[in-house]
């Protein structure tokens, strides 16, 4: 095998690729789709920030190499929380630790969209609900601060609060794009139910729902469906399985095959299913490591064949 080099070209330089002939080099050109109807292209691969700010985060030299090394193979969508952090005490950690990573990477902080969340708290390192209007804006606040911006690219209520009526908390979300400090709105962790309830109060951008083999809800209780037939971009959290899960994927008797044929990982061929499910879907795996985070970035490139996706849609993966 010939060695080689593996270039990451952006979207804009596609163009100047036409009639280059140069054996030694790969230039592997990152996918990209829309963040919803009238916003703008991301990186169909975006990259989950929750995992170097929780327990068993890495030092936070290995966590800004991490996300740099995704930003260095072509992703342009960064997934944060306020609630990303260990505890109430550190609120904001990991949109701080997002914000020192974009300060000192050496692309164009421009390019990168920044999407992050509000509606939960994290008393003791417990997860809570707190979609209140007075809490929500609140946050905004210190999450503007966090990521040391004037506008959240992207804010996205975290899950629907039962002490609360879910439209006086999308309400809130509508405020803050009115007066600036929001450019899109996003919801998570929502039924078709409660989308269409969010909608009646404000423009819904994105829908960020759990979906991975392992757990198929967003396609049968219709979340999927309804966000392609509404313009309205899916944003697919945990698309591995998450925690003792994903360790499953290399010993599972139809995803191994399948990547020893696309000579890559399992975890990449379950990325490739996910993103394979529809054109409107972005995943939005974590990384510790900047080894999984390029790993992640690679999984356009895999065009899983009719038959291996019938495969993967008719095997059992087992949660025992």
């Amino acid at each position: 095998m010939v060695p080689c080099t593996v270039f990451w070209v952006p979207p804009d330089d596609h163009e100047n690729l036409a009639g280059m002939s140069c054996p030694p080099l790969i230039f592997r050109i990152m996918k990209y789709r829309t963040l919803g109807s009238n916003t703008r292209e991301v990186s169909a691969v975006g990259y989950g920030g929750m995992h170097v700010s929780v327990a068993g985060r890495p030092d936070e030299a290995v966590s800004i190499e991490t996300i740099h090394a995704s930003l260095d193979h072509g992703v342009t969508l960064i997934d944060t929380a306020d609630v990303y952090c260990l505890d109430h005490t550190e609120i904001g950690h990991n949109e701080r630790l997002i914000a020192k990573a974009l300060d000192q990477w050496s692309g164009n902080r421009d390019s990168i969209t920044v999407a992050t969340k509000a509606g939960m708290t994290r008393p003791e390192g417990n997860w809570e609900y707190d979609g209140s209007p007075q809490h929500i804006k609140a946050a905004c606040e210190a999450s503007l601060k966090a990521l040391s911006v004037d506008c959240i690219d992207l804010y996205q209520h975290h899950a629907p609060d039962p002490r609360v009526p879910f439209a006086d908390s999308i309400g809130a979300f509508r405020d803050l794009q009115d007066q600036g400090k929001v450019r899109w709105i996003g919801i998570s962790n929502v039924s078709v139910a409660q989308i269409e309830e969010a909608r009646s109060v404000a423009e819904i951008k994105t829908v960020q729902n759990r979906l991975n083999p392992f757990f198929r809800e967003a396609i049968d209780e219709g979340v999927l469906g309804h966000c392609d037939e509404n313009g309205i971009c899916f944003l697919a959290y945990s698309p591995v399985g998450g925690g003792r899960l994903n360790k499953k994927l290399p010993d599972h008797a139809v995803v191994g095959p399948i990547a020893e044929a696309h000579e890559t990982t399992p975890h990449a061929i379950v990325l490739a299913w996910v993103l394979a499910q529809s054109p409107s879907v972005i995943i939005i795996p974590a990384a510790r490591s900047s080894a999984n985070a390029i790993n992640s970035t690679t999984v356009p490139d895999i065009a899983l064949t009719a038959k291996e996706l019938a495969l993967l849609d008719g095997a059992e993966f087992s949660r025992a």
